[in-house]
């Protein structure tokens, strides 16, 4: 299937975020792919290309104090990247081609976090959440970058009931179809943190667990960068766009 690329602003709280829209050519379903805390949106790319060509309709862009805005990363905060996931979503769900019922949000690290709160924000039939992480409740308005003095790495190794945390509260409420994917060797997102999320899951209609063997957070290998697009592309295929197929061929 031919694609195309088309560059987007994204206009929120009165500054400009940029976006790279991936299009096919006819209205299929949509997915939504969020970076992790210091990536870009060049991180879900070329991963986007390939998952447009197999039916759907993508969009990328860099969070607020990454890219462009690099230089502000110190300031913003989980309300600042928030706002702009949601402008993200909006932007997908307006597009002319897109089933609004048929929305993936596929999010990486703090970006999983965000897409996970996004959640209970915004219709959203599939979340896919590579290593999301988990931060406290308090101090929302805080920088994020100043998170990390908050004792993160204890707390991310406890067990966490929903009604606890935004993010899994929002788990706990999600009836799509979940895939969640760990790093072997992760120094950042212990295994509690899937713990965590899995458990929150429990109305969720499907839920798909990974293992990614010899993999870092950040995927610095190249056969684990190989992985991880095999397993994205594999449940979009089957869970996503297969099982969106056959219901609309039932209509």
């Amino acid at each position: 299937m031919t694609t195309r690329d088309e560059p987007i602003t994204l206009e929120v709280d009165d500054e400009t975020v940029v976006g790279t829209l991936v299009r096919p050519a006819r209205q299929l379903p949509g997915v939504l792919f969020v970076h992790g805390w210091g990536g870009t949106q060049e991180q879900y790319l070329a991963r986007a290309r390939q998952i447009a060509e197999l039916g759907c309709i993508c969009l990328t862009f860099d969070l607020r104090g990454h890219g462009g805005s690099a230089e502000r990363q110190e300031k913003v905060t989980r309300e600042d990247n928030l706002r702009d996931v949601i402008a993200a979503y909006d932007r997908l769900a307006r597009q002319p081609f897109v089933d609004r019922q048929a929305i993936a949000v596929i999010g990486s690290s703090y970006g999983g976090y965000l897409a996970a709160i996004l959640s209970s924000l915004r219709p959203v039939r599939w979340l896919g959440l590579r290593v999301p992480a988990l931060y406290r409740d308090e101090d929302w308005a805080l920088p994020k970058q100043q998170l990390r003095k908050y004792g993160l790495a204890a707390y991310r190794r406890q067990i966490i009931s929903p009604d606890e945390n935004r993010a899994l509260g929002a788990c706990a409420q999600f009836e799509g179809d979940v895939l969640l994917v760990e790093s072997e060797h992760d120094d950042i997102i212990p295994h509690p943190v899937f713990t965590n999320y899995m458990a929150a899951c429990e109305k969720a209609r499907s839920l798909t667990y990974r293992m990614i063997q010899g993999a870092d957070h950040g995927l610095s290998d190249e056969r684990a960068q190989q992985d991880y697009t095999a397993i994205l592309l594999k449940w979009v295929s089957e869970v996503g766009i297969g099982r969106a197929r056959a219901e609309a061929a039932s209509r």
